[in-house]
């Protein structure tokens, strides 16, 4: 529950952070420390570092300062290290006052030898606060476009997750009901699984994998319980009885779909998933093998189960 708020609280705060920037709501103050809040949180220290900066200003002995002073178009002369080194909302106040001093100035009503003089001081000013305006512009918009690139990096990566979350909620919730009805004891199995995983050392991990194999057999058991009959498949006589998991769960699959193709990806998933679990109990698997055998596992007899509610 902590993970989940934590992760709707950064996806809520990066959807409020893209529309602040697109929709020019609020100062460039504020975005920054907004988004200096929210890389607290999933930032690395390149962005932190750089956010600092935008708040407090730049400096010259500091490898990401001077990488950011480039990347925010800042450098009036790089050589001699001469640039805008205020933080964002120094540039803001800037371009302000700038607009105020341009709204001030004005062409004056004169005449005679002085008129040209005060004419040209007028303009110049104009014009130099006009490049000013232009320039400290340019660095405010780079930082914007860095800030919008950092912010919907997350957001949509959020996103994903938040969809992928609940896509696999929804399929998780329906396995379990059909687990459930169909072979209550696997249900009951599988927290065991997934509590010597969390462990994480090898012994639990090699208890984990004796226990997905015992999932198997009991899913088995459960769909299609062992008889001596045999079945025929692709012209083979295979054998139904008590220590034959595969043959038979092959059988229920081979009952419940035509399709040619279904059945071959089941046998081979099967075979390679059983395998590797049986196997795995002596042999070395690091704990993310067998986090992705367990999924496998669940996923596997969820498929299968699936069949029982589909037309052929």
């Amino acid at each position: 529950m902590v993970d989940q708020s934590r992760s709707e609280h950064i996806l809520n705060l990066a959807k409020e952070l893209l529309d602040d920037i697109e929709l020019s709501r609020t100062s460039a103050e504020n975005l920054i420390l907004k988004a200096s809040r929210l890389s607290r949180w999933v930032g690395s220290e390149e962005v932190k570092y750089w956010l600092k900066m935008e708040m407090g200003g730049y400096n010259d002995t500091n490898e990401i300062s001077l990488k950011y002073m480039n990347l925010t178009g800042r450098w009036v002369d790089a050589a001699n290290k001469k640039g805008f080194w205020g933080p964002l909302a120094e540039q803001e106040a800037a371009i302000e006052a700038e607009k105020a001093k341009l709204q001030m100035l004005r062409i004056p009503n004169t005449s005679g030898n002085m008129a040209f003089v005060a004419t040209r001081q007028v303009t110049n000013s104009i014009s130099e606060s006009s490049r000013l305006i232009s320039r400290l512009n340019g660095i405010r918009s780079r930082v914007l476009a860095k800030l919008h690139e950092f912010v919907s990096e997350i957001y949509y990566e959020k996103e994903f997750d938040s969809l992928s979350e609940s896509i696999f909620e929804m399929y998780k919730n329906d396995v379990d009901s059909l687990i459930g009805t169909a072979c209550g004891d696997v249900l009951e199995q599988i927290p065991s699984v997934m509590n010597r995983l969390a462990e994480g050392d090898s012994e639990a991990t090699s208890q984990a994998l004796t226990t997905c194999r015992r999932v198997i057999e009991s899913f088995a058991d459960a769909i299609y319980p062992p008889t001596d009959d045999t079945f025929e498949i692709d012209g083979n006589e295979i054998s139904l009885k008590a220590n034959k998991y595969q043959n038979r769960i092959n059988v229920f699959i081979h009952e419940k779909t035509d399709s040619s193709s279904r059945r071959k990806r089941f046998r081979q998933n099967l075979n390679n998933l059983y395998g590797r679990v049986s196997t795995g109990v002596h042999s070395d698997v690091t704990t993310e093998e067998a986090r992705a055998l367990f999924l496998n596992t669940y996923l596997i007899i969820g498929e299968i189960l699936h069949l029982s509610q589909q037309d052929n």
